[in-house]
């Protein structure tokens, strides 16, 4: 049932989500789901355990860069196949993936030598880094680096007037269809400038 209604989020949303349109995807009333979990409340903590359990834990006492990297490139794969859960995913009651996972994150960074605090710094916005570009990706709606490029002369067509009074905006539409806007590579970018940053810290914290 819960791949079931994972699968309908996926298509539908969570604001066209409801227990009704599930039931008839299954083939059964809506209150047979009522077998199964107490409430929708509880069928949404269930989703997103789901897609928790997608998300690659990092490996405590693995080289903590690496981990962490992996970790952060499979939530966004995960946060792009189910794009409802982006809101959601830390404000649910936590299952077995979620206990998991989020331990796994802390023990992998105070494993490598975080302080504690630093540690909490380092979870903090490697997390906020990450659900952000998600939900940045999803809002963009560009699905390959051509798209964007495409997207951005048009708005340069729409806009050729603008463009002398904003230069460097003006760079970045006349170009950007050259160079195309991959979010792949962008955010492994960003991500790679935050755990150079955070190994710098680490060695500090050391001294």
């Amino acid at each position: 049932m819960l791949e079931a209604a994972v699968a309908r989020a996926d298509q539908d949303g969570l604001e066209a989500f409801s227990m009704r349109r599930l039931a008839q995807e299954l083939g059964v009333v809506p209150m047979a789901l009522y077998k199964h979990v107490a409430s929708k409340d509880e069928l949404l903590d269930g989703m997103v355990d789901l897609v928790f359990a997608e998300i690659a834990a990092p490996e405590i006492g693995g080289d903590w860069s690496a981990e962490i990297r992996r970790r952060a490139l499979s939530a966004r794969d995960a946060l792009g196949r189910h794009g409802w859960a982006i809101g959601i995913m830390e404000t649910r009651s936590p299952g077995p993936a979620n206990l998991h996972n989020h331990n796994a994150v802390m023990g992998c960074l105070r494993e490598a030598g975080f302080p504690f605090e630093a540690a909490i710094h380092a979870y903090s916005v490697l997390d906020a880094y990450t659900y952000g570009f998600a939900l940045q990706e999803k809002t963009l709606g560009f699905e390959t680096p051509q798209s964007a490029g495409e997207a951005a002369r048009r708005r340069a067509q729409a806009n050729a007037a603008l463009l002398d009074v904003y230069p460097h905006l003006a760079e970045i539409v006349t170009r950007l269809p050259e160079t195309g806007y991959d979010p792949a590579v962008e955010f492994a970018w960003g991500l790679d400038l935050i755990l150079d940053g955070l190994e710098r810290r680490r060695h500090a914290g050391r001294r």
